[in-house]
C-alpha cells in the first residue's frame, strides 16, 4: 500500500496569521505556489490561496498589510501521512481540491500533498488522468 507518506512533499513553508497579504503573495511568486499554509508553530490553522488574496483581499480593495487571519480560508481538509494514497486521491477527486496539507499523528503540519505529487511519485497515470478531470470539472 502506497501511503501519503511516500509521495508527499515535505518542509513546507508556512506563514503566520499575522503575516500580511503582501508577504504571501510574495512567498508564493518565491516558491511558484498557489497555496501556503497558516499556522502558529506547527499548528495548522488555515490556508490561503492565491485565490484567496485575488477575491478576499484584492477584490474588496484590502491593501497588502491586511493580515492573513481575515482573508485565509480556516476550514481546511487534510491528509495523514498514514493515509492510503488511493483513498486521497479518491476523496481529493470527489471535494475538486488539488491539495491538501499533510498532519501527522499529533496534528502538527509535516507537509502538502498535491495531485502533481501523486503524478509524478505514486500513482497510475490513468487513476491520475481521471482524478484530474474530476478535480476540474465544475461543481
Amino acid at each position: 500500500m502506497t501511503t501519503v507518506s511516500d509521495v508527499m512533499t515535505r518542509d513546507v513553508r508556512s506563514l503566520s496569521p499575522t503575516d500580511t497579504v503582501a508577504s504571501a503573495a510574495q512567498a508564493m511568486a518565491e516558491l511558484n505556489v498557489g497555496v501556503i499554509p497558516v499556522c502558529e508553530g506547527d499548528k495548522l490553522l488555515g490556508v490561503v490561496t492565491d485565490r484567496d488574496l485575488v477575491v478576499r483581499a484584492m477584490a474588496q480593495g484590502l491593501g497588502g498589510d491586511t493580515s492573513l487571519s481575515k482573508v485565509m480560508s480556516p476550514d481546511v481538509r487534510t491528509a495523514r501521512e498514514s493515509d492510503d494514497l488511493d483513498t486521497v486521491l479518491a476523496d481529493m477527486a470527489s471535494s475538486q481540491i488539488r491539495r491538501l496539507p499533510v498532519l501527522d499523528s499529533e496534528e502538527r503540519l509535516i507537509g502538502i500533498i498535491s495531485i502533481g505529487d501523486i503524478a509524478v511519485k505514486g500513482q497510475d497515470e490513468e487513476d491520475v488522468g481521471q482524478s484530474l478531470g474530476e478535480i476540474s470539472a465544475s461543481a
